[in-house]
């Protein structure tokens, strides 16, 4: 039981004033956005408390056997949905978005018979408007310090380089734009951290929230025209900025558009008691110290460890095939020849890249060893594939392998080639060269 002091501090300063009346399709709306919007953002960045992972795995495994579920005695699949928990754009994701969006609608429905009386949810609404200024300053914060620290965009790597411009799916094409400019890394990392900042300082939200409509607005086109999976979730962060945008619609068009002046609005408090609301503000800067703290650290951490600060591995570079030989026969370098390989490439994160003759590229994952003198290749998507070599270092600069891939036997000698690129060569100008 609670003293009638302490159920009095739950109760807003304003609780004895009479709000305004909020319209009947605003009510349905809110009451609809209030459940949707807890749903999909749940459980946010707090996996640093205890308890909460475990919580997370369990609500997602909820959501993947309704995804299932629904794949199965909804859409009548021929084949059960693929769950896979990271990433965005899958096809559990586009089932799940119509099932929180129909139990969001179910709710509101539910909510509207039961709670019929209510004419308003000023108060309700500023901690719904909490949970998503929370929602959208945490994204925002880890995407916009895998920018500044530039973790996310890695430089070119050396099969790109070398694969036909053509050749490149849009998504790789928006990736070595991004990963070849480090200034324009930080320039977009700092809006998206300025924005995510920004709205979790409640005076400043409806600052932060407009920077972050435009930063979102940016990269949900960019995944939309570039084919990046990661279209719904960019989406719904869009969408929490537009919220947070909402109730200032009306004002800003005043001072925006039509050049009139407006009076500045204070929101409801959450609690009655000063100490209450000033502990929840103290509680938001501490996250906002925390996530910035912890974001920066960790996409520093793998920059060093995977990205462009990481240590290069020891045959690091582009090969020219020099001697090509298949099951016996020597295979010159004819442009004609699809099966010729033109070019091997030893990338960072045991990545390697073939180029044929015919200027195609085919990527694989490696990991050569110099003490055993063995290379084992695989493909991404396929478990099954392998290729094996031994590997062998004649002299500096120079590779041998003897091995077999595809049921063939291959010999090739590499040799390592410094190439220039005019990506790398054409430096910027302020004034524009003479043609």
């Amino acid at each position: 039981m609670h003293s009638q002091s302490e159920e009095q501090s739950l109760i807003p300063a304003d609780a004895n004033t009479k709000p305004a009346v909020w319209s009947l399709p605003t009510r349905l709306a809110f009451r609809f956005s209030f459940v949707y919007l807890v749903l999909f953002n749940f459980p946010m960045s707090f996996d640093f408390i205890p308890g909460v992972t475990a919580f997370s795995g369990w609500y997602e495994e909820l959501w993947r056997k309704a995804a299932i579920w629904a794949g199965a005695h909804v859409l009548h699949l021929s084949r059960p949905v693929p769950y896979i928990p990271i990433g965005s754009d899958t096809l559990a994701q586009y089932i799940q978005v119509p099932l929180m969006l129909a139990l969001a609608l179910a709710a509101m429905l539910v909510w509207s018979v039961l709670d019929r009386q209510r004419r308003e949810y000023a108060w309700l609404h500023q901690w719904l408007r909490l949970y998503a200024r929370l929602a959208l300053g945490s994204a925002l914060l880890l995407y916009g310090a895998d920018k500044v620290i530039k973790s996310q965009f890695p430089d070119p790597f050396l099969w790109r380089l070398i694969q036909p411009f053509g050749d490149s799916n849009p998504m790789g094409l928006l990736w070595t734009f991004m990963g070849y400019s480090r200034s324009y890394n930080i320039f977009t990392g700092l809006l998206e951290m300025a924005g995510g900042a920004l709205v979790m300082v409640p005076r400043l939200a409806t600052l932060g929230a407009f920077i972050s409509l435009g930063a979102m607005a940016n990269v949900f086109m960019l995944n939309i025209s570039y084919d990046v999976p990661v279209k719904i979730y960019s989406f719904h962060l869009l969408v929490l900025s537009a919220f947070l945008l909402m109730p200032e619609l009306r004002r800003m068009g005043s001072v925006f558009i039509l050049n009139r002046p407006v009076q500045p609005v204070a929101a409801p408090p959450l609690f009655q008691r000063k100490w209450l609301n000033v502990g929840v503000l103290g509680m938001q800067l501490v996250l906002l110290a925390y996530w910035t703290g912890s974001d920066l650290h960790q996409a520093h951490q793998r920059v060093t460890q995977y990205g462009d600060l990481a240590p290069r591995p020891p045959l690091y570079g582009i090969y020219s095939v020099e001697e090509f030989v298949v099951d016996g026969q020597v295979r010159p370098p004819l442009f004609t020849d699809e099966q010729r390989w033109h070019r091997f490439t030893f990338d960072r994160f045991n990545l390697m890249g073939i180029q044929m003759a015919s200027g195609s590229v085919q990527r694989y994952h490696g990991n050569p060893d110099l003490t055993a003198r063995t290379l084992q290749l695989s493909k991404n998507g396929e478990p099954g594939w392998k290729a094996s070599f031994t590997l062998e270092t004649p002299s500096p600069g120079e590779v041998t392998l003897n091995g077999e891939m595809d049921g063939k036997k291959i010999q090739a000698r590499l040799r390592k080639v410094d190439l220039t690129f005019a990506l790398y060569t054409d430096n910027f100008h302020w004034v524009a060269p003479s043609q």
